[in-house]
């Protein structure tokens, strides 16, 4: 590892008088892999959004080559030679590849600033070239995987002469193999010099990638360590503040119900293909399977955003024969999109406008909203659930992963689904979280509530079904009891 090339001094930041960082310094230095952890909420996003221009801090300085650092707009921090990587990619999908990459700093010829777009492709070219991607400048971003997006959003970052990357969660909408293929990429990153700052709630990165590790829990830093695989329990010990002994909350004493939904021959296209399967009151069904299986595809169809072929979806001994959404939820069932950010939230509205949406009509009184039910039902959840929060009208984009997904939750509780459909229900969200989110599924069942969970995390699939569905190419393959199973045999019949 080389010399110190970023640090941080005192860095320290209030919101409405609750301090969200409290005197943080940190060191990067070239060559070196530096993970931030911490739970949602702990500050992470907060210092990045510092170190990157977003967010101005109440106190501390931030030092940049030996100099103190001072950006007035985050465009700055490219001339500075800073990039980053956002979970939520920010690019232009109607442009091309090229054009994203150097989007404000477009190559020109002449002494009249003409777009030299020959010039700009090869460019691209060679900068693809060097993170030994084959994607071609001209294609069209919006035809792109999310895997080959995230080579543009990192060839977007070098193309100001990175030489400190911040990634944030790169690895959260990844396949196994594409992880390996960007691990692969972040180590030779680090071996030509580069500083990179990596966020992750996937304790399995550590192990593939990281040289250093800092903990943040609650605005404070709590340690930084020289990273070995030995130090994970004590890292997640810091991360909680206490010690966590287990992974998942023990299963409740499974007594299957009724039949809730019964789904039989269901046909859309190629990714849904003479789909059959029956989910029980009260318990937790789990599909598992590989990335285009066809898993989210499936949950779209119950629920009503995509119509089918042909087949049939009968609930609680009905027929459905659903055109929308509002269907699904007027019939009692919900769904926790696998992107909250994107199909699950109002960033821009407040917390009691997210969770009160799917409930409007229920809070309806001569025509207008019965405000005051409406907020006594919201401070309900927000406290059932541990919504951290200043109050219910703090918008949802300012909250943390964990809570967002909270929120999203807290909408279908207050709807009272009989059905709710879980879509990577722990993606993006910490240690901690995961389990307050594992023990409110288990409050479900016992309700009476039947879950469907669909997660690419196979520890999860194994802890917290009841049953599995195994999905490949759009067919079921399997059904199994979750207390039989184990990963080589889910795997088996998720492989095409």
């Amino acid at each position: 590892m080389g010399d110190v090339i970023l640090f941080t001094k005192g860095i320290t930041k209030a919101y409405s008088g609750q301090t969200v960082l409290n005197s943080i310094d940190i060191e990067f230095r070239k060559g070196e892999i530096h993970a931030l952890l911490g739970e949602n909420g702990a500050g992470k996003s907060t210092l990045i959004k510092i170190l990157t221009g977003i967010v101005t801090p109440n106190a501390g300085e931030i030092y940049y080559k030996g100099k103190r650092l001072s950006i007035r707009h985050p465009k700055e921090i490219h001339d500075y030679g800073i990039g980053i990587v956002y979970q939520e990619f920010n690019l232009m999908p109607d442009l091309t590849v090229a054009q994203n990459i150097f989007i404000a700093h477009e190559p020109e010829y002449g002494v009249h600033g003409f777009l030299n777009e020959k010039r700009m492709n090869q460019m691209a070219a060679e900068l693809l070239k060097h993170i030994n991607s084959d994607l071609s400048p001209t294609r069209k971003v919006e035809t792109l995987s999310v895997a080959e997006q995230q080579m543009v959003e990192i060839a977007k970052a070098l193309s100001n002469n990175c030489e400190v990357l911040i990634m944030d969660e790169p690895t959260a909408a990844l396949t196994n193999s594409e992880i390996d293929t960007l691990f692969g990429i972040v180590r030779d990153l680090r071996d030509r010099g580069v500083a990179i700052i990596y966020i992750s709630h996937r304790m399995s990165d550590l192990d593939a990638i990281v040289d250093r590790v800092t903990v943040l829990r609650d605005g404070e830093k709590i340690a930084t360590h020289d990273y070995s695989p030995e130090i994970k329990d004590q890292l997640i010990c810091e991360m909680v503040g206490r010690e966590l002994s287990q992974k998942f909350p023990p299963r409740p004493p499974y007594q299957r119900g009724e039949a809730t939904l019964r789904v039989s021959h269901l046909n859309r296209g190629k990714h849904l293909q003479d789909i059959s399967f029956t989910a029980y009151r009260g318990e937790i069904l789990g599909i598992a399977g590989l990335m285009g299986a066809g898993r989210t595809e499936l949950a779209r169809a119950i629920f009503g955003a995509d119509r089918v072929d042909s087949g049939e979806i009968e609930f609680m001994g009905k027929k459905l024969n659903m055109r929308t959404p509002l269907d699904a939820i007027r019939e009692g069932i919900g769904y926790i999109t696998e992107d909250r950010k994107k199909d699950g939230l109002m960033l821009n509205l407040s917390l009691k406008d997210n969770m009160m949406i799917a409930s409007y009509d229920q809070f309806m009184r001569h025509g207008f909203i019965n405000d005051p039910k409406g907020a006594s039902m919201v401070r309900h959840f927000m406290k059932k659930l541990s919504v951290r929060a200043r109050n219910m009208y703090q918008t949802a984009q300012t909250l943390s992963g964990g809570n967002q997904q909270k929120v999203v939750v807290s909408k279908w509780m207050m709807r009272d689904v009989k059905l709710l459909i879980f879509d990577e229900p722990t993606r993006g969200i910490d240690v901690k979280s995961k389990y307050e989110m594992y023990e409110l599924m288990y409050q479900m069942v016992q309700q009476g509530i039947t879950v469907i969970m669909i997660s690419s995390e196979m520890p999860e699939v194994l802890n917290m079904s009841d049953r599995i569905l195994v999905i490949c190419e759009g067919r079921v393959t399997a059904e199994l009891d979750a207390r039989e199973a184990d990963q080589e045999m889910v795997l088996k019949y998720a492989m095409p």
